[in-house]
């Protein structure tokens, strides 16, 4: 399938402008049978993607966050190119009036990512990769941090929340590194790595439409990345993945040495 990058985004920049921030701090939010936020925007959002993506591209398929597991599943299991999508990355900080939100998108091709999108409609950013071009913002090109190779210098990305408590509790009582950060939307956290705005990070779980597009863009930059179990993250499966990230290798080592200690 042909896929043309600009055209993919102008359609989220302005399903973005028109969809999500005219409801930013003006929408009511609800509880998913799994304890997760879900707004009337996540819902806009994916109509309105969903609508506009297979009419340009009408061989491809969906799989976004706000379906059934019965049609993630089916999307997955198809020959067809799979647009896997979280309409909204950080909905409980959109629907809390946090400024820290995105929208993610990666196209899926014989289960393998071959596009990353993720964009930012608060700050206008857009990170993007894909298989044959390299990670951009803005169309200026990233590149992981090669120099912050001590872990006690790095800023740590850390999603407490889904980790091991014994983990969680050995982070904050040794913290190995400078300083401690956690914003709340896993998309946008591996682009902020990617642009070294952070150095590590370590989450317990994130599903496939939570860092597919992510991902791609981090190691893309020259980032590196596993699972706490060491296996590569990206699976072709729903399964949630953990996450231990580095963006270099000399960092990312050090970084995984001392969380399997």
């Amino acid at each position: 399938m042909h896929t043309n990058l600009t055209s993919i985004k102008n359609i989220i920049r302005k399903a973005a402008k028109e969809e999500l921030l005219p409801r930013f701090t003006q929408v009511n939010s609800q509880l998913k049978a799994d304890g997760s936020v879900v707004t009337e925007a996540d819902l806009a959002m994916q109509n309105r993607l969903q609508t506009e993506l297979l009419a340009h591209y009408p061989d491809s398929i969906l799989l976004s966050e706000e379906m059934t597991e019965q049609e993630q599943q089916h999307a997955l299991n198809s020959d067809s190119p799979v647009w896997c999508l979280d309409p909204l990355d950080g909905t409980s900080n959109f629907a809390a009036g946090i400024p820290y939100f995105a929208i993610s998108l990666a196209l899926l091709q014989h289960g393998n990512v071959i596009m990353g999108l993720v964009y930012d409609p608060i700050r206008d950013e857009f990170f993007s990769a894909t298989e044959n071009e390299p990670a951009l913002i803005n169309n200026e090109e990233l590149k992981c941090n090669q120099k912050i190779t001590d872990i006690t210098r790095a800023v740590a990305i850390i999603d407490f929340k889904r980790l091991e408590s014994d983990l969680s509790v050995r982070l904050v009582q040794q913290q190995p590194f400078a300083s401690q950060r956690n914003f709340g939307a896993s998309a946008l956290d591996w682009c902020w790595l990617a642009a070294n705005r952070g150095h590590v990070y370590c989450h317990g779980k994130q599903n496939i439409w939570d860092y597919s597009a992510g991902q791609f863009i981090f190691e893309k930059a020259g980032g590196h990345c596993c699972t706490l179990d060491g296996e590569a993250i990206f699976v072709n499966r729903l399964e949630g993945r953990s996450v231990v990230a580095g963006v270099n290798k000399t960092l990312f080592e050090s970084w995984r040495a001392w969380i399997k200690e």
